[in-house]
């Protein structure tokens, strides 16, 4: 636990270094002369639209978790995922790293294997990408009807997206075509890491071979019955593709907020390959998405930095500072109330 504890406070420090060179570069002083000047009905609808974003995401984590037999409430299947964002949000790597965590939250408030709630999770962040490189697509696709060149940044945003448009089906084809085999894979990797992890926590007995192989075969049959629901699929996608537009007109309003016209298409370039920064070893990728939201905006747009920049701090107080306050509430209760019931099974 100090480990982590020390990867958080480390990530979240150097995400603060990359936030303060960017706003020296663009000018602190400009950047909160673009701020004061927002107006705030447009500000608060932003706020308004990243909730539907929330909610659109939570129902697709919803949709997943009733293909697998896990009975759960809308309201709460939102408030979960919003637990999930704050695990993404406060360990280095972003989902990569929140993954585990935000599993252990499913299966916690819905009294289901852990195994169970890391297939959910990992199934709705994998559907996310379909729809990101769609909008990405069609942002580069009208951006390049009404520009004559694209600009060194925008070439490299579009070769992101030609990247992950191209390795996603590629991946997913070789992983379902062979499935058994990389399920057979894991299992010998991760048997004896796992045992060997097990035998160093005190006052445990480490798990046997076949209690492990167990785990992780029920984690990929999870996979596999999301994969073979065709209207699983379908529904979840379309969830997504709800919160990704809502993140995109997120952006756009932000900048409108601060009496920018930006076009749409802009937005949709700049969401889906900005947020591929979130790889970067920082919580959340806090620091390395709003670089390439500015760097991007200002590629795609031409408005000046300072608004640019102001723009985003508005987006990403809706959409990452609102969701880890309301996570971080979600997975203390959820803590809270998992003690509870540990307490009361061993009354």
């Amino acid at each position: 636990m100090d480990g982590d504890r020390t990867a958080t406070i480390l990530g979240f420090a150097g995400a603060l270094v990359v936030l303060l060179v960017l706003f020296w570069f663009v000018g602190v002083g400009e950047v909160v002369d673009a701020l004061t000047s927002a107006d705030p009905p447009t500000v608060a609808l932003v706020a308004a639209v990243a909730l539907f974003w929330l909610s659109c995401w939570g129902m697709a984590l919803h949709t997943v978790l009733g293909a697998l037999g896990v009975s759960i409430s809308a309201p709460k299947a939102v408030l979960v995922f919003s637990a999930a964002v704050f695990s993404n949000n406060v360990t280095p790597f972003g989902q990569a790293g929140g993954e585990p965590l935000s599993a252990l939250l499913i299966s916690r408030a819905t009294d289901s294997e852990y195994e169970t709630g890391l297939a959910a999770i990992a199934s709705v962040d994998a559907l996310h990408f379909v729809p990101s490189v769609g909008l990405a697509v069609v942002g580069l696709s009208i951006f390049a009807v009404r520009t004559v060149t694209f600009g060194r940044n925008v070439l490299i945003a579009a070769a992101a997206v030609g990247a992950l448009a191209l390795a996603i089906p590629v991946a997913v084809y070789i992983g379902w075509r062979y499935r058994y085999e990389l399920e057979a894979a894991v299992v010998r990797a991760l048997t004896p890491i796992i045992s060997g992890i097990a035998r160093l926590v005190p006052g445990r007995e480490p798990p046997s071979a076949a209690a492990i192989e167990r785990r992780i075969e029920s984690f990929f049959a999870a996979i596999d019955r999301v994969a073979n629901s065709r209207s699983t699929i379908v529904i979840a996608v379309g969830f997504s593709l709800g919160g990704w537009l809502a993140l995109v007109t997120s952006l756009w309003l932000s900048a409108t907020a601060l009496g920018a016209s930006i076009p749409f298409a802009a937005a949709l370039i700049v969401i889906p390959a900005g947020s591929i920064a979130g790889i970067t070893p920082l919580p959340g990728g806090l620091g390395g998405i709003e670089a390439a939201f500015v760097v991007l905006l200002i590629s795609t747009t031409g408005i000046a930095p300072a608004v640019a920049s102001a723009a985003v701090v508005i987006h990403r107080g809706a959409t990452y500072w609102f969701p880890t306050v309301l996570g971080g509430g979600t997975a203390a209760a959820l803590g809270a109330r998992h003690g509870r019931k540990r307490r009361s099974g061993d009354d």
